[in-house]
């Protein structure tokens, strides 16, 4: 709930509450035991409360329940404050009237702040100790010199007398609460500040009233009032000041230290009890028992207090150990803690004997697919859960750490053949299914080994060293296929150097502009004629020569860098097919097809920026088809799915590259507005050979016609290949049959005639006698 006043209004409530607050309280000073001071202090009153209400509300202060509290507390005290003068002259009962008022106003208000202490934590033991310490100096003060004389009135009703005497202790009580939510708090913002006054006018009214209480009177002056009327405007004041939503927040100090301010309050506290004793109060046997039983202990929760401290301290020294060497989520320890205990294998390891030190290093396959599917909650429900069954695994001497997002670390010394069957144990770990959020997910581990004999004197060394090894070769198992583990051997050092200087090199070529957009034809099967081309990004290294895509691509999607190469190619075919449109190279329905990758379509502006690129360079949308894999659709999000349906709005044909590798799955095709398949060469190959094959291909494409979508087969190398297709009713096609991918002027130059030439007519340009055919 929101209020309806200006921002700038709303946030200067609080003053204008502090200015009707000092007003009130004018009036009923100047006019005091009159209709309009009595007036003056309900107005405030009702006021007050209606801010306890719409203080919190305004700035959504939680919980609202104990504003609630408080703001019946803000009524209540006033009933008992604007009765008393009357029902005091009456009979009893009648003057109980105006207390059963007050003492319901204390309960309410320790409702309040229990509400409050529960909200940001909980009674802290710290606070509660030095509070109690506080309140024990204060109760006994307020016991010897209030509440017993008040109580030992003569000629007063025995009741009444009984329970003036309680409002000294009540005053302990708030006290009690005032203390605990001070020292609960890191910092003391505005509204805390208000609190504590007004609990403070709370104390000097009924302190000004114990004190009349004394010498029997239970109401002499509406000035006593004036503390009241004070706590009241500060209880107004915290309700709306925009700081009332840190009152319900948790901001506990992480140790309890022994700060200047308990240390004012409890010093003066330990001292009270002694300084009473020379005092009249000391006199008699009941005062000097209670002293005595309050110095003792003051000194007895003094100690405790103490032990306590350092206890706490302590425990937060090994919580923030524990939390530098261990995994938060599972609770294992983390690389740095795996770390020295692979130093420790080495060094305990023995240099003269068979065993080895081997590490293990595990990456979950299909972990990103699970975060994508059900969320990151999800993804830490299984990291716990693999950690758990790693542990109960192996045998407690093993250790076992978790070093990344989905990456856990083993180490064990002993021979080959019993470093083999502790991959069989890890395997073991991941037979059954994980039971996450009411699913049952099915992962494996990619496993990578690294071993090396004992060497106490490089102990660290070797330990870095069997780490990033097995590191090396967990990359290596996971490059072969999900579940595969693999040893490493000094031959992936190599490959890792490769590795790395090609992504430096790729980042380069995208500086140097060394990257060109190659086109492949796809073409009608009866006629050879091109209906489209696909681009296709190519790199040609200045000194390596052409580098294959299989090669890079895989590098641009681990280093980040396939954003950038998908837009440049895509930004650059755009351009090109919008030259040979203005230069009549093309028809009008002549059509690119463009790579897109995951990345790129959980883009949300990516509909908009394709937009605005075909746009810029002339292009319709319907001479665009953009491809993306089956794992799209499988581990799409919900923003992936809305760029493609926006992608779909503005007219862009929607692709499944290499259909039937991945889960083929006919609901994802009725799911997803895609508009066509192109079906993967692997099983273009054995079409006219074998018999599997051909099934498939028939399957494939009856079911992309029963769901009206287009079917372009890749890898098309021969004539039979060709008929093949076209006999179970494949229209387009693409492959070596019709060449390779080139740069545009070769595309061009070669396709021109072609391309504009009546689709009706022989296909003269198939090249049957395998020209153009891929070598070998």
């Amino acid at each position: 709930m929101r209020s309806v006043l200006p921002p700038g209004i709303a946030r200067r409530l609080w003053q204008i509450m502090a200015a009707v607050g000092i007003i009130a309280t004018t009036l009923y000073v100047l006019f005091p035991s009159t209709s309009l001071g009595d007036t003056a202090f309900a107005l405030l009153a009702v006021t007050v409360m209606a801010a306890c209400v719409i203080g919190p509300l305004r700035w959504d202060a939680e919980p609202p329940s104990a504003w609630r509290a408080m703001a019946a507390a803000a009524i209540v005290f006033m009933i008992g404050v604007l009765i008393r003068p009357t029902v005091t002259e009456m009979a009893m009962p009648w003057p109980l009237l105006a207390d059963i008022a007050t003492f319901s106003g204390y309960v309410l208000l320790a409702v309040f702040v229990l509400i409050l202490l529960k909200r940001r934590g909980g009674l802290d033991r710290h606070a509660l100790l030095d509070g109690l310490t506080v309140c024990l100096s204060a109760g006994v003060a307020s016991a010897l010199l209030l509440a017993l004389p008040a109580a030992e009135v003569p000629g007063r009703d025995a009741l009444l007398s009984a329970i003036q005497g309680m409002y000294p202790l009540a005053d302990v009580m708030v006290v009690l609460l005032m203390v605990n939510l001070t020292f609960t708090a890191k910092h003391w913002p505005v509204s805390l500040i208000a609190l504590i006054t007004m609990m403070a006018g709370m104390i000097a009214g009924d302190l000004a009233y114990a004190i009349e209480g004394v010498h029997g009177n239970v109401y002499a002056s509406p000035l006593l009032n004036v503390p009241f009327l004070l706590a009241y405007t500060a209880l107004g004041v915290a309700a709306l000041h925009p700081s009332v939503v840190d009152m319900g927040r948790a901001a506990k100090l992480p140790a309890q230290a022994w700060s200047w301010q308990r240390l004012s309050l409890l010093l003066p506290a330990l001292a009270v009890p002694f300084a009473l004793l020379p005092t009249p109060v000391a006199e008699t046997i009941t005062g000097r028992v209670l002293i005595a039983l309050a110095g003792v202990l003051s000194v007895a929760m003094l100690l405790i207090r103490a032990v306590s401290a350092v206890r706490a301290q302590v425990a937060a020294q090994l919580r923030s150990e524990h939390q530098a060497t261990h995994d938060p989520l599972t609770g294992l320890p983390n690389r740095q803690s795996m770390s020295s205990e692979v130093a420790r294998l080495v060094t305990v390891a023995d240099p003269e004997g068979h065993d080895r030190i081997w590490v293990y290093m595990l990456d979950l396959d299909g972990f990103k697919w699970v975060n994508d599917s059900w969320g990151h909650d999800t993804g830490d429900q299984l990291v716990i859960e693999v950690g758990r069954r790693l542990r109960a695994a192996v045998p407690i001497e093993i250790p076992v750490a978790r070093v990344g997002g989905d990456e856990f670390l083993l180490g064990f010394i002993g021979e080959k053949g019993g470093a083999l069957r502790l991959v069989d144990d890890i395997r073991g770990c991941f037979a059954r299914p994980f039971p996450v959020r009411d699913h049952d997910v099915v992962i494996s581990a990619s496993i990578g080994i690294s071993h090396a004999a004992a060497d106490p004197v490089n102990a660290a060394v070797t330990a870095e060293a069997l780490m990033r090894d097995a590191d090396t070769a967990m990359y290596r198992a996971k490059g072969e296929g999900p579940g595969r583990s693999t040893i490493f051997d000094t031959s992936m050092h190599a490959q890792v150097r490769e590795r790395i200087e090609l992504e430096v090199a790729l980042r380069q070529a995208l500086a140097d502009e060394q990257l060109y957009v190659a086109y492949q034809p796809l073409v009608r099967l009866d006629t050879g004629i091109p209906v489209g081309a696909e681009a296709l990004v190519r790199w040609v290294h200045p000194t390596r020569g052409p580098i294959p895509p299989m090669t890079f691509i895989p590098i641009a999607e681990d280093a980040g860098l396939i954003n950038a190469i998908g837009t440049w190619v895509r930004k650059e075919a755009l351009r090109q097919l919008g030259v040979w449109r203005s230069e009549g190279s093309v028809t009008d329905d002549f059509y690119l097809s463009i790579n897109v990758s995951p990345r790129q379509l959980s883009d949300p502006e990516l509909p908009l920026i394709v937009s605005g690129e075909m746009l810029r360079y002339g292009v319709p949308a319907q001479c665009v088809a953009l491809e993306m894999t089956e794992s799209v659709m499988v581990d799409g999000s919900s923003v992936t799915s809305r760029v493609l349906f926006e992608l779909r709005e503005l007219g862009v044909k929607l692709l499944v590259d290499d259909f039937g590798t991945g889960f083929s799955a006919l609901g994802y095709l009725r799911r997803f507005p895609v508009t066509g398949v192109k079906i993967d060469r692997s099983f273009v190959t054995g079409l006219g050979v074998n018999h599997e094959d051909d099934e498939i291909v028939r399957a494939v494409v009856a079911m992309s016609h029963a769901l009206g979508l287009s079917v372009i087969a890749e890898g098309v190398e021969t004539p039979l290949q060709r008929e093949a297709l076209w006999s179970v009713g494949v229209v387009n096609g693409q492959g070596w049959l019709w060449g390779a991918a080139v740069p545009a002027p070769e595309f061009a130059q070669r396709w021109r005639d072609a391309i504009v030439r009546s689709p009706h007519l022989p296909a003269i340009l198939s090249d049957p006698s395998g020209r153009h055919r891929r070598p070998g």
